[in-house]
This record gives structure tokens, sequence and C-alpha cells, in this order.
């Protein structure tokens, strides 16, 4: 199953913008990134990492300059030359088939019995000029760091569309999770590479003869990883059925966003709970459909059971953030629907017992222009047992305490 040049090229957007396609090679400007990765020894690691799971067979070299790297490469070691005096060394030792010369050159080159790069170097560099010709000189200073040797870089689409034929046809819907590893893949490269992310893509399966099956997909919150894209696809897969054969894939992206940079809370796991719902909701919404699926929407209200709509025939919309971040009231994600009257003992509300009032009142006072007049008194409590709820006193008559919430 080969993989498209152009999609390659996306997917080595992961590790940096600087992409160069050179024939049957990748090079990747990659000293703007190490940082980032953690240094070159992870960097080369996620590289290698990411071409197994790609099932693709490739020489990695690294070299101090472009020309460098690439005839290292092709001489069949994996060589990492940290610096420039490192690459100077380590191309003396490459043999000079790395070079794929012209056949001309390449014969007069073996004319003079010479192997290796050290052995060129070896000689006058003007005599060499004279006699193989001033561009295969200019190519060893580019080579050596002597001269500039600036590259095209590849350029980023402004849409990401990217197709794959499959080396048989496929009957089972969920075997192609495996080809579309490798657009995802490319999805994955190319929005990093735009710093975007994606609401929604669509999957187009070709059966041959004009038959196309559309396979939409649509995120709850913008998306721009593998795993969770590549999840939420296994969902959709699996409940789907071919009408045939399935010959080719495409991928298509037609609408990126930039990517929101996410402040990471102390105690929220850096947003991970709330992506963790998100991911769930589109799960979902793949396997049962989005009419199956509500999810919730911020009404402007003070009255907690009117704060929220729900929302459905799409997916779920974004988790909003959790309203008892910073200074705002806390709030449960449980509410008791309608409130439950508690029983009260010398004032004091009970739920299987004393409750004890851990924070409160807050006065939640509204709805007199609409009819649903509310005038509520809430506290934080706990219970025997040790749970965290959400009560609330009336205090217009007859009163009483009522349970509103429950905090997980």
């Amino acid at each position: 199953m080969a993989f498209p040049t152009p999609a390659l090229a996306c997917w080595a957007g992961r590790f940096t913008p600087q992409v160069n396609l050179a024939p049957a090679a990748l090079r990747l400007e990659i000293s703007g990134s190490l940082r980032l990765f953690g240094g070159l020894p992870a960097l080369l690691r996620l590289v290698r990492e990411d071409l197994a799971a790609l099932d693709l067979r490739a020489q990695l070299a690294v070299a101090a300059t472009p020309l460098a790297a690439l005839w290292l490469a092709r001489s069949g070691d994996d060589v990492i030359c940290p610096d420039l005096a490192a690459t100077r060394a380590a191309l003396a030792a490459v043999p000079l088939t790395a070079l794929q010369l012209a056949p001309p050159l390449a014969r007069r080159i073996e004319g003079f019995g010479l192997r290796r790069i050290g052995e060129l170097l070896a000689l006058p560099r003007a005599s060499l000029g004279a006699r193989l010709g001033k561009p295969f000189v200019i190519d060893l200073a580019r080579a050596l760091g002597e001269i500039a040797d600036p590259q095209t870089c590849f350029v980023f689409p402004e849409h990401f569309e990217q197709g794959l034929e499959l080396p048989a046809p496929v009957a089972a819907a969920p075997v192609l999770l495996f080809a579309a590893h490798r657009l995802v893949a490319a999805l994955a490269g190319w929005l990093a590479a735009r710093n975007s992310a994606v609401r929604e893509i669509e999957w187009l399966i070709d059966h041959g003869h004009g038959v196309i099956t559309a396979v939409p997909l649509a995120f709850s919150a913008p998306v721009y990883s593998v795993e969770r894209i590549e999840r939420v696809l296994k969902e959709r897969l699996d409940a789907l059925s071919l009408s045939s054969p399935a010959l080719a894939l495409r991928l298509c992206a037609r609408q990126a966003q930039p990517r929101e940079a996410r402040s990471h809370a102390l105690f929220d796991g850096g947003g991970q709970r709330q992506e963790a719902l998100a991911e769930l909701m589109d799960r979902l919404a793949a396997r049962l459909g989005p009419q199956a699926v509500q999810g919730l929407a911020c009404h402007a209200d003070h009255r907690p059971e009117l704060a929220s709509r729900a929302i459905s025939g799409k997916p779920a919309a974004r988790p909003a953030a959790n309203p008892g971040a910073g200074s705002a009231p806390l709030r449960p994600l449980w509410l008791v629907d309608p409130p439950e009257a508690l029983r009260e003992v010398r004032g004091r509300p009970q739920c299987g017992g004393e409750l004890a009032l851990a924070a409160g009142p807050e006065r939640i006072e509204t709805g007199w222009w609409d009819g649903g007049d509310a005038r509520r008194d809430y506290f934080i409590a706990i219970d025997g047992a040790g749970r965290w709820l959400w009560i609330f006193r009336d205090p217009r008559p007859p009163g009483g305490w009522f349970l509103h919430g429950v905090f997980a």
C-alpha cells in the first residue's frame, strides 16, 4: 500500500513546518523543534514510532546540512551527526554511489579509482572542478556546510484532501481502520503545521464505477490528535455496512480553525476531564447516531434548572468550563428534578441523618417576570456518608429545605 508523497509531507508537519520533498526522500529541518520534543533522541524516537505505526520503512540520518543528510541516509546506516564537525567526519566514509551521480560523471570518477567521499576530499578542490565540473564541486561545498544550501519548503495546502488506494478490495468496514491510520496521521501533521484543529471531517469510500460512500464525522470540540479521531472513526466503521468492497479511501477536511490555547487548571487535570467527556459524546454519536445523543448548552438564567438547554440532532456541544472555577459559585453536574423535599428537625435539614452545612448561604432570587418566581438560599451540605449535596431553603411560607443537586 503506497503512501502518497504529499500525504507523507503532511504527516511530517507533526515534527516541523519546514519540510522539503526530494526524489525518494523527505528532509525535515528540525533544529527549531528539538526543545519542543525534549531533544534529538526523543524526537527521533517519536519519528521511528510513527513510521512503524504507519508500516513504513525509512532510512534516517541527521546532519548539519540537508545534502549531507540525504547522502548519509542513502548510505544505508542510521547516522546521527549533531554538529558540522561530526557531519564532515561521517561524510568521509560515504560511498560515492550514495550521491546518485549522472552515469557519465559516475564512470569518470570510477575511472579515477575513487570509491568514497573522503578520497575525493583528499584531492585539490581546484583540480576536482576542472575534471568533474563546477556543479559537482559546489554540491560538495554545500554538503560540507561551506556555502549555503537553501531548500524549497513544501507548501501545506489550505484545505486537506488526501487519498489512498487499497492494496486489495476490502469488504468489511472495520478493516478500513488500518489504512485510514495513514490518512489520519497525515491530517494530524497538517493540523500541527498550521496550529489548527477541525470540528468536521469527511471520509469518502470509493467502491469503483463512480460509487462513493460518504462518512462524515463531526466532533463536539475541535480535535487535532490521531488517537481521538481514530477512536471516533472506529465506532463509526464498526456500525457501517459496505454496499460493495472498498477500493480506495479519501479524507477531506475543508474547514480548520486556530487551535485554542488552553490554560492548565491545577485541579482539573489540564482540562483532561472536559476532553474525555467530549470524546465520549463523540463516540456515542458515532455509534448510535447524532439524534440519539443530547448535549447541554449554557442558557442565560440564574435558576439552576433553567441554566442549560438540551441540544439534539447533532453531536453534543462542547462542555462548558466548570462554573466552580475561579471565584464563581460551585455547581453540581447532577441536579435533582424536581427538587426533593427534606425533613427538618429543629430547623436543621435531614437526609439520612442531620446534614452538616459546609458553605452558604447563596441567595438566588429571580424569575418574577415569567411566573417562575424563585427565592432560595443555597448551601453545600455533607451527609453522614460523606456525600456533598447542594440544598436550598425556601424563605417563603410554607418554607422548607430541598435537595437540588449532588456533587460527584
